[in-house]
């Protein structure tokens, strides 16, 4: 039976969102109840295929008995299978939290919303289990139309945010599928385990080092790094609030995830470190995004956009980890990745708090808020201790560990990086705070009477796992040491 659970993971939401119409056709309000038990479902299987990888090994599943390379395989290793607990916990509060939030006006397309919210979970679900380049293409592009379509449904300015997303978006999946080609011309193959075994021969060919170029800037649309970066604020902000901290938690760490099993598990280590100096661009963009990502977060007024570009800094902080070539550094890297889904996840909960119970999008609304909700304030102050990475809180850590990867490597450029960063993380909130405090809080026109439960639940989730995260960080990065290391590093 253990060997059947990363499948099960897989297939859980898909047969979900495949029989959701039909089921839910006439009592609509059911696709809510069905969708939170089929994630609270996924995350009960996510920890117990994390529990069984740690202790008997990687396992892969092979679809309909056709072994790879000619056959679909799936690859559950500590890696993936720790990321995928994070898809699965932070899938089911991100249902939790749309149960309260979700457009009043879709009617009967409410069906179809909570579809979407369930194919793209398995389409990320797909992604982080691939074992071939191009299986992992496939559920790329059934996560980004999920996607668009999700941003899309609250109509008006969204409507030119989903569309812009899906032109940048097809863009980095054509660049993607085209180093895919170049990969599979020179090897014969698609499966990664098989690729690997043929690329320590073909160095010399133009066409490996065209395609992984190809890949990586394709990819680089998908998690949103700078230059490639400016479909996501547009997106982000204008998406509804309820399907945000979804895709400000998930879509662009499962980008992230694709990338590194590439670099590291397809080219292995030791080339991209010696042969291949590709980590060198992704820790020069990891860089430029962390610096411009938080100093345009700086200079947002609008709440939603100052986290989303929040959000691209932190990517950078997470490239600048995996790119330095040592354990440290991408233990620091998976870690903070961890980290920043769960707190981006927060942001975005926190700022749908602050719109459907309180009425306010902008920085400027916070200082109506005074003390008349020490629960989003509370939050707020916990979020922001992670984004700035302050103790005990899991953003120090995962800071620490990159630094010390950095500096490892000699690479005190990501250093100032990091710190440069997180000065600017600190500017952003101190803004925040001030704008909270500044002024006595007047009248709020409060849409209900008491904050909604699943408001509370999600966010009160979030906080203490900002914090649990860094209490128990020493385990976490041992685990990621022993388990979910690249072979070679």
């Amino acid at each position: 039976m253990s060997h059947q659970l990363p499948a099960i993971l897989f297939l859980l939401p898909l047969f979900a969102a495949i029989s959701m119409p039909v089921v839910c056709l006439k009592h609509r309000q059911w696709s809510y109840s069905i969708s939170v038990a089929v994630l609270a479902a996924m995350v009960l299987v996510s920890i117990l295929n994390l529990h069984n990888v740690i202790h008997h090994g990687e396992i892969r599943y092979v679809f309909s008995g056709w072994t790879a390379p000619l056959g679909i395989e799936w690859v559950a290793d500590g890696l993936a299978s720790v990321i995928l607990v994070l898809v699965s916990v932070l899938g089911f509060l991100g249902v939790v939290f749309t149960g309260s939030t979700s457009p009043k006006d879709l009617g009967g397309r409410i069906i179809h919303y909570y579809t979407l919210i369930l194919l793209l979970v398995s389409a990320l679900t797909g992604i982080v289990f691939a074992g071939d380049l191009f299986n992992l293409f496939v559920f790329l592009e059934v996560a980004a139309i999920s996607s668009y379509a999700l941003i899309g449904v609250a109509g008006g300015r969204a409507l030119f945010a989903a569309f812009r997303y899906l032109i940048l978006g097809t863009l980095g999946a054509s660049l993607y599928l085209l180093g895919v080609s170049y990969l599979y011309a020179v090897t014969g193959t698609l499966n990664m385990s098989d690729m690997v075994d043929k690329l320590p021969f073909l160095l010399s060919s133009k066409a490996v080092v065209g395609g992984l170029i190809f890949m990586f800037i394709g990819l680089g649309i998908k998690m949103a790094l700078v230059p490639f970066h400016s479909w996501l604020p547009d997106a982000y902000t204008h998406a509804p609030e309820s399907i945000s901290p979804i895709l400000a938690s998930l879509v662009t760490k499962v980008a992230i995830l694709a990338w590194i099993r590439i670099v590291y598990w397809v080219f292995n280590a030791s080339i991209v470190i010696n042969d291949i100096p590709i980590l060198l661009l992704v820790s020069v963009l990891g860089t430029l995004a962390a610096v411009i990502g938080g100093g345009l977060a700086l200079a947002q007024g609008n709440l939603k956009r100052l986290f989303a570009y929040g959000g691209i800094s932190h990517i950078g902080i997470i490239l600048i980890g995996i790119s330095q070539g040592n354990q440290t550094g991408f233990a620091g890297g998976v870690f903070y990745l961890l980290n920043d889904a769960v707190m981006q996840a927060g942001l975005f909960f926190l700022a749908g708090m602050a719109f459907y119970h309180y009425g306010i999008r902008t920085i400027d609304d916070l200082g109506r808020l005074g003390k008349h909700s020490p629960w989003l304030t509370g939050s707020l102050i916990v979020m922001a201790l992670g984004m700035i990475g302050l103790p005990p809180t899991g953003g120090f850590f995962g800071k620490w560990y990159i630094i010390l990867g950095a500096l490892e490597s000699g690479n005190y450029v990501s250093v100032a990086a990091v710190l440069l960063s997180t000065l600017l993380t600190l500017a952003y909130f101190v803004k925040l705070f001030e704008a909270l405090f500044r002024q006595p809080a007047t009248q709020l026109n409060v849409q209900s009477g008491d904050i909604p439960f699943s408001f509370k639940l999600t966010l009160g989730i979030t906080s203490a796992a900002i914090i649990i995260l860094g209490l128990f960080s020493a385990p976490i990065v041992q685990l990621l040491l022993d388990h979910a290391m690249p072979p070679g590093l």
